[in-house]
């Protein structure tokens, strides 16, 4: 085999050599233009297979493949039509290439570029559309998902007709191919800035406006997060109507033939209800333990875990919740537990229960089977008069996306459903597709991020008053018809954009104008928003609203086919289908296909493999995941077993991650199994030495006390086993004798002495010290707190004032005085302090803020504390 250039794991050559992404934003829409370039530097022709993701809302529109001077468009056919040609292509001897989405998770992707000859290059150009959320400080964010990391299959969700394709992929610092990303962004409004998790270039503005900008990422860039740009534009987001012309060759009165509207709606609701807070409600958080939850937040300091902001952010939660209303927390991996058999009362006492069961959750209940406990919650009775509120925190590494969805869009009418997407490679379509099904609000928390502001501005939105009877009424010119081609707006919230897509059918003069009216009630009062806009088209959007008014509209049509499955009519799906192909934008029930039918000679030899490897997070998860790609014929995957590399591999393996793969279900690993699984091979392919198996089996029970006592304490297992590896790495030959057993039981040992506590974040250490009922207790506890002795504390205490009062308005001075940065995450936690002191009535309340100012060393003003 020729073993230059670019190898996997296996010293195979790696065909595809650079991607290149160009970025076009335009106001709130972004347009992406993907380009795959291949070369076959082998001697034999080869099928290069090459699973990625994209957003999960992306409508794909554009596919074609460039050899040497010829270009050929790819169409939009059903999918095993498609699949079928491919196969034939390539049997005949013709290039082909294939693209599909995933049945069961919309944000994947699988392409296949069939018969390459030896020595021919290949480019490969993806397009496609999608709208930019809006995030909590009006910032639009584009992501563009670089990191696939191993999407959890749990056993029986696969469906009859999917069949099991394993997809490779090896840690972000070993992918072998290069990315180049630039951006273009343009509004009728000046761009203030554009920030990123990864290096960029100098922004560089193209008019004196500042309406026009570039950016490119920065040379170096290292598979190693996925690529978020987060655009600021100078004023507020505004309510905008953009109406697109049809298509010129299309058939009026069909989606592509006829104009099509985009209306941006930004609700604005009257002050004195946004300020009240609701004191009711169940409130039902729903956490992932599975072990990837073990990796960093931040891969660029390895400190904090996802597990342990998660536990941070529930503190902040529960300290932050009303008095009367209800509580519970559910976790998850492989199985299930609650701390509560039911929701119960908030109070101090279920308060302080539930924070000491939350400090003892680690990533250790295996892999990621989130459908469950939704079941287990939803067959839960609501509680008269207290709506609930469903909070999921996963890092959304699940295969049975669309079965989640679907349960939570059959619950929608008894809950509101908020979704934190944690780390890079979470999956945004589960992460958008349970808030929007849901009714409720995605957030995602990657790179630097903090969980926390981004967590308690959803449960404002949750604390708000729900928005209820919402309608859209539409005014047009006499002639003129419209048909929504968006699901029903079931939820508003504050500040956050809504979109709907509509088809307008008939004539109309071009200064012709139309109005929509959007009708609500809040807090029991009836409210409505219009926008009046022009029906004369816009210039210069190509096709780019009717594509993503088609995809929303595919997407709708997919749910409802999915919950009519089983059912005769098989309309829904020809509807999909039809749409489809007529918008050119892809669909779970078609594919994008491509074959070359030049003059060219038929390809000779048979035809070899090659898997092009994704980038995964280091510690996430074994390198190969099961992704269902529909009724595919049984693909052969690089399986990574060869001893050596299994040894290399262990380098980037977090012990929490290491989950054995060998079954779709994962059972819950025992400690014993999860430690050892990934220093495990078989040893007939893998050519390691049966002794080294017997060292394993025979030191694994000794082991196990130490690895049990480590999780027990709360630490992570990370890292517990460098030693050991270092003494395997060096059996380079697989006949040499390992270490004895007890050898390798001491290397562990030396690994399995307990790390240094790190400080507890003082924001924290105050938090986790409030009361239920939103007051702090004078204690030594809170004095160090507060960096004071008690006896200081106490000495400045105005002689009239209770303990509780005092130290009350002093963990108040306190937060505005050192951590007013921080306001998003205790600001809720303050507003109940303060009705704490009201209640109470208390004297002198000036006089212990003066004092607490003069103790404390601030100037915080009594109003400011909102007394």
């Amino acid at each position: 085999m020729n073993c230059c250039g670019l190898l996997t794991a296996q010293k195979e050559p790696v065909p595809l050599k650079s991607v290149e992404v160009e970025l076009e934003v335009r106001d709130h829409v972004a347009t992406v233009v993907s380009t795959l370039n291949y070369e076959n530097k082998e001697d034999k022709p080869l099928e290069a297979v090459f699973v990625f993701p994209l957003p999960g809302d992306a409508a794909v529109c554009h596919f074609s493949a460039t050899i040497g001077q010829r270009q050929i468009v790819a169409e939009v056919k059903e999918k095993q039509e498609a699949r079928e040609e491919y196969d034939d292509a390539l049997s005949s001897g013709q290039q082909a290439f294939l693209l599909e989405e995933s049945e069961q998770s919309p944000d994947i992707f699988s392409l296949s570029v069939g018969s390459l000859p030896p020595g021919e290059s290949a480019s490969i150009r993806l397009e496609y559309v999608t709208e930019l959320a809006v995030q909590a400080d009006d910032g639009l964010r584009f992501c563009l998902p670089a990191v696939l990391n191993p999407r959890y299959q749990p056993q029986g969700s696969g469906g009859s007709e999917g069949a099991s394709v394993q997809v490779t992929s090896v840690p972000a610092s070993l992918v072998p191919y290069s990315l180049s990303f630039s951006a273009r962004v343009s509004s009728p409004r000046p761009v203030s800035k554009v920030e990123s998790n990864c290096s960029l270039d100098p922004l560089q503005y193209l008019n004196p406006e500042q309406t026009q900008a570039t950016v490119k990422l920065a040379a170096g860039h290292k598979f190693d997060r996925d690529v978020e740009l987060l655009i600021y534009y100078k004023d507020a987001h505004q309510p905008t109507a953009v109406v697109e012309a049809g298509q010129a060759s299309a058939k009026p009165g069909t989606l592509m033939g006829d104009p099509v509207v985009m209306l941006s709606l930004y609700p604005e609701f009257p002050q004195a209800v946004m300020s009240s807070v609701a004191s009711c409600g169940e409130f039902v958080f729903l956490l992932d333990r599975s072990g990837s939850m073990d990796s960093p937040m931040d891969h660029s300091k390895r400190q904090e875990s996802r597990i342990g902001s998660a536990r941070d952010t529930l503190l902040l939660l529960l300290k932050s919740l009303p008095m009367g209303c209800y509580f519970n927390i559910y976790s998850f991996g492989s199985r299930f537990q609650h701390i509560f058999p039911k929701s119960v009362k908030y109070s101090q006492k279920t308060m302080k229960e539930s924070l000491k069961k939350v400090e003892e959750m680690g990533a250790d209940l295996g892999g990621t089977e989130i459908l469950e406990p939704l079941k287990h919650i939803y067959s839960q009775s609501c509680i008269p008069n207290q709506p609930r509120q469903l909070f999921v925190f996963t890092d959304g590494e699940v295969g049975n996306t669309k079965e989640v969805i679907s349960l939570v869009k059959k619950n929608s009418g008894s809950h509101r459903c908020f979704s934190f997407g944690i780390g890079e490679g979470a999956s945004s379509a589960l992460i958008n597709g349970l808030a929007k099904e849901g009714g409720g609000h995605a957030q995602f928390i990657t790179g630097t991020d903090r969980m926390q502001p981004k967590v308690m501005q959803s449960l404002r939105f949750a604390l708000q008053p729900a928005v209820v009877d919402i309608s859209v009424t539409w005014d047009l010119p006499k002639g003129v018809s419209v048909t929504v081609l968006s699901p029903p707006i079931t939820a508003l919230f504050q500040g956050q954009r809504s979109l709907i897509y509509a088809q307008l059918t008939g004539e109309s003069s071009k200064a012709a104008e139309g109005c929509v009216t959007v009708k609500y009630s809040l807090a029991g009062h009836p409210s409505q928003n219009q926008l009046h806009f022009s029906l004369k088209p816009a210039e210069d959007t190509g096709l780019t609203v009717h594509r993503l008014a088609a995809r929303t509209l595919i997407r709708s049509l997919e749910m409802e086919e999915r919950e009519r499955r089983g059912e005769q009519d098989k309309g829904v799906k020809k509807k999909v289908v039809e749409v489809s192909v007529q918008s050119g934008v892809s669909s779970v029930f078609t594919a994008f296909i491509a074959v070359n039918k030049g003059d060219g000679e038929a390809v000779q030899g048979p035809l070899v493999r090659r898997n092009v490897p994704t980038p995964r997070l280091m510690g996430c998860s074994t390198p190969s995941f099961m992704a269902t790609l529909g009724a595919r014929r049984s693909l052969n995957v690089s399986n990574y077993c060869d001893y050596s590399s299994k040894l290399e591999m262990l380098k980037y393996c977090d012990y929490s991650s290491r989950l054995d793969m060998r079954n779709s279900s994962l059972r819950s690993l025992s400690l014993d199994e999860d430690c050892y699984s990934a220093l495990q091979c078989d040893p007939e392919p893998c050519g390691a030495s049966r002794s080294i198996q017997t060292a394993l089996s025979t030191s694994r029970a000794a082991a196990e006390p130490a690895c049990k006592s480590k999780l027990k304490s709360g630490g992570s297992t990370a890292g517990l086993f460098s030693n050991l590896r270092k003494k395997l790495g060096a059996l380079k030959n697989p006949h040499q004798m390992p270490p004895e057993p007890q050898d390798l039981l001491s290397s562990c040992n030396e690994d399995c002495t307990e790390p240094k506590q790190t400080p507890r974040d003082p924001l924290l250490q105050l938090v986790s010290l409030q009361k239920a009922s939103g007051c702090w207790v004078l204690d030594p506890a809170l004095a160090a707190a507060l960096g004071k002795t008690r006896k200081k504390v106490e000495k400045r205490k105005p002689s009239s004032v209770n303990q509780e009062v005092w130290a009350t308005i002093l963990a108040l001075i306190w937060l505005h005085g050192f951590k007013v940065d921080a306001q998003d995450e205790w600001q809720l936690l303050a507003m109940k302090a303060v009705s704490w002191l009201r209640a109470q009535n208390a004297s002198c309340v000036t006089e212990c803020v003066e004092a607490g100012n003069v103790l404390l060393g601030c100037n915080v003003k009594k109003d400011v504390l909102g007394l």
